[in-house]
């Protein structure tokens, strides 16, 4: 299923939506778009099926209907005079039938289920529909509040589906936000808990139709307010709360632990609240997930980040300046009848991004053949050298061998003609599909030297190279950025960066750290080749003196 650009909405608030609606199984559908987009054929099938049970449910009140109907003209004209209409023998036997077999009927009626079937369909369709798990609802979640984070995007904004100043989606409902605020209340994210259950709260007041009460707000957002420091405003809520709900359990006793605290501060003791008092309040009503903060890691590093994410971190116009685009054949027979167009994107360390070096033809095959061997992406651990799933690495993806269509040998053969290096010993093609708010936080393609197991067992060495095919465009976000040099690159389709990660000396490039911003709106395939260091002796060969830096 393709979606237009109306539909790209959900690739995040519509999905999100929509993730808010069902709790089944499935699993990590949220970690690719790719997966999600089924997504709407299930609730595609789900509104049909809606759609016939209210046909149903109206066919049997209509019936009801003109049933009461033609029983009420009745009894109006016997009301008029009761003996007159019982003295006519037919309309007695018409009263006694009415009121027997007829009535009969009617409860028959009344009492049949017709919503039965309709349930049972729905539990058949779980076994061949995807259906998002509840795990895919709090990882959506996470990532709107990345996106939010990212990109700097108000909360109200938000909820009123406009990005960026960009309105893509419908307006979100109260009873929306306040999910999305018990998702992060899950997660032990007070912060945004307490944003979300403002414009929860915000949005009760305008709203009719209302499944979210105040109460049920109240309860997250005076409990959250408290844990970000606010003991008074955390008292003042919970009061509000117990004139909704006076014998609330969870809210007397903080009411008792608040006023206690506020005691404390008045007398100018050491407040102890976080640090171990056991009178400390506990919501045991719900599980806290204790996984670490996937977003913690070195703060500097982090700010920059998303300040490229942003667009906000350029670079200074002399360096800019020594930037250039050319043709170029890199001593390649076949390249020299059709050169590639290269623009350099930095000089030292060199990357630069070649235009129009991947067709459509190839891109659409590459998907086709990747996308049902999606698998959650993984990082290498980097003690045991294991392959594992992380939370920074938000994807799905999928391998391809060169023997699989003549496409992909092409493809390698392209990228050896671009860098200059042999293919013997790189791996196969990596085709990725990013998931709601999909990133990679900063990391590096190349093993460091405490990583003693990473491709041990390739046997090829490290990898001295990358090239990363960029196979669709993004409306918002999903840049390739370089913090430490402050470099960003933009997907475009058809285009691939090409960067080398080891110095000639082979040791590692520490400047080519890079990550994958989060995807704002669109849905980003890329595919990338990992170029090994065994075979290219003698094509990068190593310089008289080392080239890396005097730390090594």
């Amino acid at each position: 299923m393709n979606l237009s650009q109306s539909q790209t909405m959900s690739s995040l608030l519509a999905l999100v939506l929509l993730l808010l609606t069902f709790h089944t199984v499935s699993t990590e559908l949220f970690t690719a778009l790719a997966d999600m987009e089924e997504l709407l054929e299930t609730e595609s099938v789900l509104i049909a099926n809606l759609d016939n049970y209210i046909r149903v449910q109206e066919n049997k009140l209509n019936q009801l209907r003109r049933k009461s109907a033609e029983y009420q003209r009745e009894h109006s004209e016997a009301a008029k005079d009761a003996g007159v209409y019982l003295s006519n023998p037919v309309n007695a036997f018409l009263l006694t039938k009415r009121l027997t077999t007829d009535w009969r009927e009617i409860e028959n009626l009344m009492s049949y289920d017709v919503g039965s079937e309709f349930l049972v369909n729905v539990t058949n369709y779980r076994d061949v529909l995807k259906f998002p798990s509840d795990e895919d609802l709090n990882g959506a979640a996470v990532a709107l509040m990345r996106l939010q984070d990212t990109y700097k995007l108000d909360t109200a904004s938000v909820a009123r589906g406009e990005l960026n100043g960009i309105q893509y989606s419908t307006e979100m409902t109260a009873g929306d936000c306040f999910e999305l605020g018990r998702q992060t209340y899950l997660n032990g994210d007070y912060y945004h808990t307490v944003l979300w259950m403002r414009e929860a709260m915000d949005r009760l007041s305008h709203e009719v139709n209302r499944t979210t009460t105040k109460a049920d707000v109240l309860e997250y957002l005076a409990f959250s307010t408290f844990k970000q420091g606010n003991v008074q405003t955390a008292l003042v809520m919970t009061n509000e709360l117990l004139e909704l709900v006076p014998d609330h359990e969870r809210a007397v006793g903080n009411k008792v632990y608040y006023e206690k605290e506020l005691e404390k501060e008045a007398q100018q003791k050491a407040f102890r609240g976080d640090d171990g008092s056991e009178d400390v309040p506990v919501d045991t009503t719900t599980q806290i997930r204790t996984e670490s903060n996937p977003h913690v890691y070195d703060t500097s590093e982090r700010k920059l980040y998303e300040q490229l994410c942003r667009g906000e971190a350029g670079r200074a116009v002399a360096d800019t300046s020594k930037l250039k685009c050319r043709y170029v054949t890199n001593k390649s027979a076949f390249l020299k009848i059709a050169p590639l167009k290269l623009e350099e994107a930095n000089l030292k360390p060199y990357i630069v991004v070649y235009h129009e070096v991947i067709s459509d033809a190839e891109i659409e095959l590459v998907k086709r053949l990747a996308k049902p061997r999606f698998r959650r992406a993984t990082v290498q651990n980097y003690k045991t050298g294991e392959l594992e799933v992380a939370n920074y690495r938000i994807s799905k993806s999928a391998w391809l061998k060169d023997q699989e269509h003549p496409y992909i040998k092409a493809i390698g053969q392209r990228v050896e003609d671009m860098t200059g290096l042999t293919m013997t010993t790189a791996e196969e093609l990596q085709v990725v599909n990013y998931g709601i708010g999909g990133h990679y936080e900063p990391h590096f393609d190349f093993a460091r030297r405490e990583e003693t197991n990473a491709f041990k067992s390739l046997g090829t060495g490290n990898r001295i190279a990358t090239v990363l095919f960029y196979m669709t465009d993004i409306a918002q976000g999903g840049a390739t950025v370089f913090p430490s040099i402050r470099v960003a690159l933009q997907p475009k389709k058809g285009t691939a960066a090409f960067w080398f990660n080891l110095h000639a000396s082979g040791q590692g490039d520490y400047s080519t750290r890079h990550a994958a911003c989060p995807v704002l709106t669109g849905t980003k395939w890329v595919s990338n080749k990992w170029i090994h260091e065994r075979g290219q002796e003698f094509l990068r060969p190593c310089e008289l003196r080392p080239d890396h830096p005097e730390e090594f």
